[in-house]
Parts: structure tokens; C-alpha cells; sequence
């Protein structure tokens, strides 16, 4: 039986709409009506870019290791801690040695991550 259109898995990498966010950090998007979720990947040492945006975010590290960049500070963060940012917030991540993978939800869904493509889309 095959599995309805609303079940997704963190591990399947064919799921999800495809965004190229930098060099070595990309993520698989899953949009709602009222929520969005991104499962980021970000190669050993990688870093995203400090960017801002209007919707809030939360966050959760589902693998590896890493600094949370948010608001001028730089959390270290482990498997298993997740994080509150507010709107237009600055913010940003930076995988350790191991790299990192994560979970960020949105809300509302983000009109730039409703497509495939590159980049944060930030304002």
C-alpha cells in the first residue's frame, strides 16, 4: 500500500523541495498551510550565512554539532537542543567538525522557500 501524500521521513532524501541554501549547506522543505519545515544539512566546518526574516523560527539539532548564531551571540549547541527566534531576528549556524544536520520550522511558511532554488531568500 503506498503511503498517503502526507507522510514524510527525515531520512529520505528523495522527499521535499530541494533549495541549495550555500556552498555545503542545503535543505529539503516540507510547506503547510500554517507551518513549514526545512531539514538543513551543513557539511563539516560549513556555515550558513547570518540572514533575517519576518516569519518565526525554531530550531532543533537532529545530528552532528554546532554554534547557533543569533541576535550577536554564538550558543554551542548538541543533539537534541533546539532554539526559538523570533521575527527579523539575525541568525545563522556553523557545524562542527562533524558537521550538522537540523530541523527548522516556520511560521508562517516562507514565501521564498515555497519553490526549489538557491540562497536564504532573506530580506
Amino acid at each position: 500500500m503506498e503511503r498517503p501524500k502526507e507522510f514524510f521521513n527525515l531520512h529520505d532524501r528523495e522527499q521535499g523541495l530541494l533549495r541549495e541554501l550555500g556552498p555545503g549547506v542545503s535543505t529539503r522543505i516540507f510547506v503547510g498551510d500554517q507551518a513549514m519545515l526545512s531539514v538543513v544539512t551543513i557539511e563539516a566546518n560549513g556555515q550558513g550565512q547570518v540572514h533575517s526574516h519576518p516569519e518565526e523560527q525554531w530550531g532543533v539539532l537532529l545530528e552532528g554539532s554546532g554554534w547557533r548564531l543569533q541576535d550577536g551571540a554564538e550558543v554551542a549547541v548538541k543533539v537534541g537542543d533546539f532554539w526559538r527566534t523570533p521575527g527579523n531576528v539575525p541568525h545563522g549556524f556553523k557545524a562542527g567538525s562533524d558537521g550538522a544536520r537540523l530541523l527548522d520550522i516556520f511560521s508562517p511558511p516562507r514565501a521564498a522557500y515555497r519553490k526549489e532554488g538557491s540562497g536564504f531568500g532573506a530580506d
